[in-house]
């Protein structure tokens, strides 16, 4: 179904029993009715991948959650690096650390990806502690995440700051480096460096460069969410609830400036919208995360996981969009 045919049909579902400016509040029932069309739209975009698509979203202020496959894990990849930036504003909070403070980066922590890998070929890396969140929720830059996680007690510190902000749904087991050997296949890997591991494994099976979905990584329980925790924790950090108010303001700063994802929550969106999130991309995973302000200055925060496609990076894309746009126009609308 092409595109525009699937935008009309959501938009009469959304829209079909839309009440007039001045009506009063909804009743519960109407609510889930509305809720229910809103997931029923998701579950329509969902369709255009062969792979498995999660949703949440939930209007800032409300306490009603619309959902596709709740209470399924999905790999976090990048994006369970909210989860660490959390847990260094914990840090930062409890005068542990401080934006300023200077980090030397250790080469052996070096992991590929658009950043520090790249950037800074000689010898000689240190960053502020503000550089390196920066660089990892603007650039998903993998090597200024794996400095912060050591910094947050490594995964354990940072799962053990998802249970205390009442996040259950959600656990970090591993840093970047050891997310991607599971990702790609890498059993026991014992090279000093990420790099020397990576290219020994494409040394050892040239056709691991070119394999589909890792069907029992996409089902590991481990560096997974549910969509409503995901959404669960992006409510918590915006209330205000998970760090002091100036963190807050940092945190959902930093993520406003996100660079990654032009073609996903963003895709179809006004180019002004102000959206703070974070992305996540490894093999055939595609996520998408963060809190969308509507014109009207109402927001909603958003989680689209997508795992299992087959049909490319434009796909995953477009489903992001797609349902990122109906869930846009569904609380600017209320309906």
């Amino acid at each position: 179904m092409r595109r525009a045919s699937i935008m009309v049909l959501v938009s009469a579902a959304l829209l079909a029993s839309a009440a007039p400016l001045a009506a009063p509040a909804l009743a519960a029932p109407a609510v889930a009715a509305t809720q229910s069309r809103l997931s029923d739209a998701f579950k329509l975009f969902a369709e255009q991948t062969d792979g498995t698509v999660g949703v949440a979203a939930q209007a800032i202020g409300s306490k009603e959650m619309a959902t596709l496959n709740a209470g399924t894990t999905f790999p976090m990849a990048s994006t369970f690096k909210i989860a660490v930036a959390g847990k260094i504003f914990e840090r930062i909070d409890k005068g542990e650390l401080t934006l300023d403070q200077m980090v030397t980066v250790d080469p052996k922590l070096l992991v590929g990806s658009y950043g520090m890998a790249i950037q800074t070929p000689h010898p000689g890396i240190a960053l502020s502690v503000y550089n390196l969140l920066e660089f990892m929720i603007t650039q998903s830059d993998n090597t200024s995440t794996d400095v912060l996680v050591q910094l947050a007690g490594g995964p354990a510190g940072v799962t053990a700051w998802l249970r205390g902000q009442g996040i259950s749904g959600q656990r970090v087991d591993g840093d970047t480096a050891h997310l991607i050997y599971r990702a790609m296949g890498i059993e026991n890997p014992s090279l000093p460096t990420f790099k020397e591991n990576v290219e020994a494994a494409y040394k050892a099976d040239p056709a691991m460069r070119n394999r589909g979905p890792n069907v029992p990584f996409n089902a590991d329980p481990r560096d997974a969410s549910t969509p409503e925790a995901m959404v669960q924790l992006l409510l918590r950090i915006h209330s205000g609830k998970a760090m002091s108010a100036k963190s807050t303001k940092t945190l959902i700063e930093i993520m406003e400036r996100c660079r990654t994802g032009e073609k996903r929550l963003k895709g179809l969106l006004p180019s002004d919208t102000v959206i703070a999130h974070k992305t996540g991309t490894l093999n055939s995973v595609a996520n998408d995360v963060g809190i969308i302000t509507l014109p009207n200055g109402k927001q909603f925060a958003i989680a689209v996981f997508v795992k299992g496609d087959t049909k490319g990076k434009d796909v995953q894309d477009k489903v992001i969009a797609d349902i990122a746009r109906v869930a846009y126009d569904h609380f600017l609308t209320g309906n």
